[in-house]
């Protein structure tokens, strides 16, 4: 009996090794960074750094808030896995409140960040990455899974987005370029010369 319930496990472990071989690579690193997402944000300073990991929610605004206000010696954000955000009316406002405080974001070259976590990226008043980072864009969809490449331009409901990054980047391209980039239920990932062609960065990206 005992035998037999191991071939089974044997059998399902073999199928989902087989299911993960075909799945194309930027899926599965998507797949890989929602399945480890925190729903958390843990923050740790050192020096003028302050190191950024995990999903940002209602509750992040308030963290970031309290330790640069009891560090002020802090210049710069370094994300290391952001994979999004939950809550982007919590989100914005924040990412607002970094560019007007004048701190800058960077990206080591094993950091991911994507979705919300790429929207916070841009908030950096100065930019920086390193070779290696990656930054996922993808398309969003309301509660009914209508997605924003299904409305219209002129839609009302695409502002909230459009705006945060006109305000960011001085126009509104990236935004346009995010939701034809990958469904809501996926992630792409940029190349290193769409991340220039957009602005994404204020630097050269640094080989490490």
């Amino acid at each position: 009996m005992k035998k037999k319930i191991s071939l089974i496990i044997l059998s399902i472990m073999i199928v989902i090794v087989g299911v993960f071989a075909f799945i194309p690579q930027s899926r599965m690193m998507a797949y890989s960074v929602f399945i480890n997402s925190k729903e958390i944000t843990e923050f740790r300073v050192d020096g003028e750094m302050l190191f950024m990991n995990g999903e940002i929610n209602s509750k992040t605004p308030k963290q970031l808030k309290k330790v640069v206000s009891e560090n002020p010696q802090i210049t710069t954000i370094v994300m290391l896995e952001v994979p999004g955000s939950n809550d982007d009316e919590a989100n914005f406002p924040m990412c607002s409140w970094i560019r007007e405080q004048g701190l800058n974001t960077h990206l080591t070259k094993e950091s991911l960040v994507a979705s919300g976590g790429s929207d916070f990226f841009l908030a950096g008043n100065e930019r920086t990455m390193e070779q290696g980072a990656k930054i996922g864009v993808h398309s969003w969809s309301d509660t009914s899974g209508t997605e924003a490449k299904d409305l219209p331009k002129d839609h009302p409901d695409h502002e909230m987005n459009r705006k945060y990054i006109e305000d960011m980047l001085g126009k509104d391209d990236f935004y346009w370029y995010t939701i034809y980039a990958a469904p809501a239920n996926d992630i792409y990932f940029m190349t290193e010369e769409e991340i220039l062609k957009y602005n994404m960065v204020t630097q050269p990206i640094e080989n490490p």
